[in-house]
């Protein structure tokens, strides 16, 4: 969060938001000092050094592309120059002419993390945020791959925190709405492959630092928007991010 004193974390309680020293990531440390929610904006909760995207790990979304379901997890990489935080502007970029959104649970990692096995990624997950893998999907389709579509800046919104008391297994509601319009309406129970499948799958590939992120797909039901859009993401237990379409300038 960005306050009068400059940049820092922070953690709900019911006097406010406590202000803490350093990271979650690293160390961090409690001070006696609240801050109201009025005097605070939010920033994405985390910088990783790269974000992990996951494709068609929800068969309606794979179904509406006419795409098969993977047989193993389809993985690529935004940079991390595309993540922005919560109400901050999504730009629509002058090369696209079709900007859609894609509302996803986002895993954050919280230790150094190769070769982790399912049944210990507890061990290196630090908690849960919300994202919206936006898209240029004619960009996508005319490159056959990922990365130009969905590598612009501000691509990468994430926030508005990291919840700690998350297990997506419980099936969580996850609802994307445009302009108060529901637009995607899925659970977290509806991953092809869960959360512990493909920290171990990606972690097979590369060494996941803290405060990277993997992003576990989207369910069906995405669609364009405009500049002038605003786009709530919102999963139950975790919160909503929001964020507003712009044309570039």
């Amino acid at each position: 969060m960005q306050t009068n004193e400059g940049i820092a974390y922070g953690t709900v309680e019911p006097e406010g938001i406590r202000v803490y020293q350093g990271s979650p990531l690293v160390h961090w440390e409690a001070t006696d000092v609240f801050v109201n929610f009025g005097d605070i904006q939010l920033l994405s909760p985390v910088l990783p050094s790269k974000v992990v995207a996951i494709g068609r790990n929800y068969v309606d979304h794979a179904a509406e592309f006419n795409n098969p379901v993977p047989e193993e997890p389809l993985i690529f990489l935004k940079p991390s120059t595309s993540v922005v935080g919560p109400g901050q502007p999504v730009v629509y970029p002058k090369l696209t002419k079709d900007l859609q959104y894609e509302g996803e649970l986002v895993v954050v990692i919280g230790a150094v993390a190769r070769h982790v096995p399912a049944e210990d990624v507890g061990q290196v997950i630090l908690g849960y945020t919300v994202g919206n893998d936006m898209t240029a999907r004619d960009l996508q389709r005319k490159d056959v791959q990922f990365t130009r579509g969905k590598g612009f800046d501000t691509f990468c919104p994430l926030g508005p925190a990291i919840e700690t008391e998350f297990d997506a297994a419980e099936g969580m509601s996850l609802i994307t709405r445009v302009n108060g319009e529901v637009r995607q309406d899925g659970s977290t129970a509806d991953l092809v492959f869960g959360v512990a499948e493909l920290i171990e799958y990606v972690t097979s590939v590369m060494t996941l630092l803290p405060g990277d992120v993997i992003m576990t797909g989207t369910p069906g039901g995405v669609g364009p928007v405009q500049p002038g859009d605003r786009m709530d993401v919102e999963i139950e237990g975790i919160g909503t991010l929001t964020n507003t379409v712009v044309a570039a300038s």
